[in-house]
């Protein structure tokens, strides 16, 4: 009997022992799948990729080559169409003390710009700093000579309508300032004549993704207001919109706003300085203009409710003109569109004009400068 008793206890401590065994060769087991699994984790897992911030206004790694096209400005022809999607816009003097528009588009899809007017000799210096298709509705005798005479691709409207270029027949206006072109159709008629349609030329103006605040700079003045007098007839002015960060267009006393959408035109980036331009005595009676821009002078870039100086420099037709900031350092422009505004040395007239709100600059700080 007493053996019988030791058999069980016997018995159950082997079962004890194998129960145990079991549990502790399980854990060992569980601990190393834990282990692989982690390690397996660590190498599988991809390192997080920080995305690099990208502008918003141009595509920087795109090569294509701009459209900039002759946009009219005679007063009876606003509204205008598309202005807002162009990248950069220059406004220059032309006859009559009317101004020309003149936008580069990149890549925009738009749809319907203009309306688009005769070329200036002139302003194929901006289209060939930029390295442009330049884009334009005729032109007058030296502006046909200086495309001839160069290896700038360019559209004309006097050939293509009713193909790259169309009418507007609905507006109220004269016929000569109802013709509009495409995005489209501009890139179509590219790839038919075979334009070269990538550019080895750098963005005319250096973009910053982070916000470019120019306040505490030297020279800096606060610019809500910017008005300049291009001529007896014309004149362009800005307003600071401190919600929006933008400036609110007007000509001559008129929001310049969009054809199609009704929207008031804004501007990021506002870069203003004056040349010196006469009357070319070509025996047309036109009063055509020539405009002496190569060399160098003072302007200033505006942005932010702010307006702080810059320096020019334009060596040759065909090269790029150089902004710097007065330390000498190249201008940084905000991730945005720019308008360039040249206005006349002779005849023209800048005025800066701090916030209205503000009692103690409001009297004081408004600066007329005749360059």
């Amino acid at each position: 009997m007493k053996n019988i008793g030791i058999k069980i206890i016997i018995a159950i401590l082997v079962v004890v022992m194998v129960v145990f065994g079991a549990l502790f060769a399980k854990k060992i087991i569980d601990d190393k799948n834990a282990t692989n699994q982690a390690s397996t984790n660590t190498q599988t897992e991809e390192p997080k990729v920080v995305e690099k911030k990208k502008l918003k206004i141009v595509d920087e790694d795109s090569k294509s080559r701009p459209f900039a096209v002759m946009i009219n400005n005679h007063h009876n022809a606003w509204p205008q169409c598309g202005i807002q999607d162009a990248y950069l816009v220059y406004e220059i003097i032309a006859e009559g003390g009317i101004t020309r528009m003149f936008a580069l588009y990149k890549d925009a899809p738009t749809e319907k710009i203009g309306s688009i007017r005769s070329a200036r000799h002139y302003f194929i210096d901006y289209a060939e700093e930029n390295d442009a298709i330049y884009v334009h509705w005729g032109g007058s005798p030296q502006a046909y000579s200086r495309i001839r005479n160069s290896d700038i691709d360019d559209v004309d409207g006097m050939a293509l309508e009713g193909s790259v270029f169309f009418r507007d027949r609905t507006l109220n206006r004269d016929y000569e300032h109802t013709g509009f072109t495409s995005m489209t159709n501009l890139k179509e008629y590219a790839e038919e004549m075979e334009f070269n349609r990538d550019t080895t030329k750098d963005l005319l103006l250096k973009y910053s993704v982070d916000e470019v605040n120019v306040d505490k700079m030297p020279g800096a003045q606060s610019a809500y207001g910017i008005e300049i007098v291009y001529s007896y007839y014309h004149t362009t002015s800005y307003e600071y919109d401190e919600t929006r960060k933008v400036y609110l267009r007007t000509m001559s006393e008129e929001p310049n706003v969009d054809l199609e959408t009704g929207e008031q035109y804004t501007a990021k980036n506002i870069i203003v300085y004056s040349l010196s331009n006469y009357t070319l005595n070509d025996g047309s009676g036109t009063g055509r203009q020539e405009l002496d821009n190569i060399g160098s002078g003072d302007g200033f870039y505006i942005t932010n409710g702010y307006a702080v100086p810059i320096t020019w420099e334009k060596t040759a037709h065909d090269e790029q003109t150089i902004y710097r900031f007065e330390n000498g350092e190249r201008l940084t422009v905000n991730d945005g569109n720019t308008f360039i505004q040249i206005y006349p040395a002779s005849t023209g007239e800048l005025t800066i004009s701090p916030k209205a709100a503000d009692p103690a600059t409001q009297n004081n700080n408004t600066n007329t400068i005749n360059q």
